[in-house]
């Protein structure tokens, strides 16, 4: 097979949809080898993706179009892919060029989740709608849609009115880095760890729900210190106004922009990890936690109970109380903690790299047959 891709957040995001890109690039390339795979991209940049060069990359050659990049990919791709004899199309985020349902290429594309819909208020009106727009085009173009959760399976019927049977979920998978030892007494010492911390993953904004950790953590008394690994935003502001208030300036970190072998580290190190988001498509951080043998608190609404199964202790991400009772209960039970640690390992084989290009090539055959 020949299959294309739209590979421009596998460039260009550190976190997120570039992992999901790279992620998914990097485990069918290493299972399914004899597959032919071109990457479209408005831009090259190796920062994330330094391994770029095993792929085969098709990008703007123009002057015109080279200036115009975000217009290359939207409405110029479609007319390439008979060009290079694409065999099948794949959107890795949520979209798909304009014009591929004129095309003879079928298509595919991951849809990670509506959030911009459940929660509209978090979004400028414009991107709100560009979103929208370029979603339901993907959902209405697609020969098969990948949601990654049944909670993003859920959503899409819903919005779109899309036929359930046009819907696979396929489970993203995590890099193969999660499940094997770092060095992390080196990252302790390269980071300025503490002895002994909670690892907190994703992006600094309020969906995140960072300010209930730290809530939960003063009203309980609950002495262990906190890394949050994540890009800031606004929302750090409130953060960092909670940390001052209550003098717990010594009893957090912020990390931002750390490699995917380093961020592995961190979880080998940490004691635990609590990932209590309002709303998510998938949860990624909660399966890297379990393939790295660090037990999880995780909230029990949207997609996260789905994603963490029978291995991470559940609570509601709004009740300080709740938060507050799961983390000490880990602190202080050595037998559940280490129950965790067993079935968080045995969850996570079910996000494996080569679990998932299986599933990949098989519903890239089965469209083609």
């Amino acid at each position: 097979m020949k299959i294309g891709f739209d590979a421009k957040r596998a460039f260009l995001n550190s976190s997120g949809l570039g992992n999901y890109s790279r992620n998914t690039l990097h485990a069918l390339h290493n299972y399914y080898p004899d597959n032919h795979y071109v990457l479209f991209t408005p831009e090259i940049n190796d920062e994330w993706f330094p391994d770029y060069k095993k792929f085969d990359i098709i990008s703007p050659d123009s002057s015109v179009s080279k200036i115009f990049k975000s217009l290359w990919r939207s409405f110029s791709v479609s007319g390439q892919l008979q060009k290079h004899e694409i065999d099948i199309f794949h959107g890795l985020s949520n979209e798909l060029p304009e014009g591929i349902h004129k095309t003879s290429v079928p298509s595919v594309v991951t849809i990670h989740d509506l959030i911009f819909l459940h929660f509209p208020q978090f979004y400028k009106t414009i991107d709100k709608n560009i979103y929208t727009r370029k979603v339901k085009y993907a959902c209405a173009a697609a020969t098969k849609i990948i949601a990654i959760s049944n909670q993003t399976k859920d959503d899409i019927i819903q919005y779109f009115g899309v036929n359930p049977d046009k819907v696979d979920i396929i489970f993203q998978s995590i890099s193969p880095l999660f499940f094997e030892p770092q060095n992390s007494d080196e990252i302790k010492k390269k980071y300025q760890l503490p002895e002994k911390f909670i690892l907190s993953v994703g992006t600094i904004e309020h969906r995140k729900n960072q300010l209930s950790l730290l809530q939960a953590l003063n009203y309980a008394n609950i002495d262990i210190d906190v890394v949050f690994v994540g890009n800031p935003t606004i929302y750090s502001a409130e953060l960092l106004k909670y940390i001052s208030d209550n003098k717990m300036e010594k009893q957090v970190k912020f990390l931002a922009n750390i490699p995917e072998k380093d961020l592995a580290g961190l979880y080998q190190k940490a004691h635990l990890s609590v990932y209590i988001s309002l709303f998510e498509g998938f949860g990624l951080p909660i399966v890297e936690s379990m393939a790295s043998g660090c037990p999880v608190v995780t909230s029990n609404i949207s997609c996260m109970p789905e994603t963490a199964g029978d291995a991470a202790l559940l609570c509601n991400p709004t009740n300080i109380n709740e938060i507050a009772d799961a983390i000490k209960l880990l602190l202080e039970n050595e037998t559940i903690y280490k129950e965790l640690i067993l079935r968080g390992k045995e969850r996570a084989e079910k996000f494996h790299p080569a679990f998932f290009s299986e599933k990949m090539i098989s519903l890239y055959a089965e469209i083609l047959s």
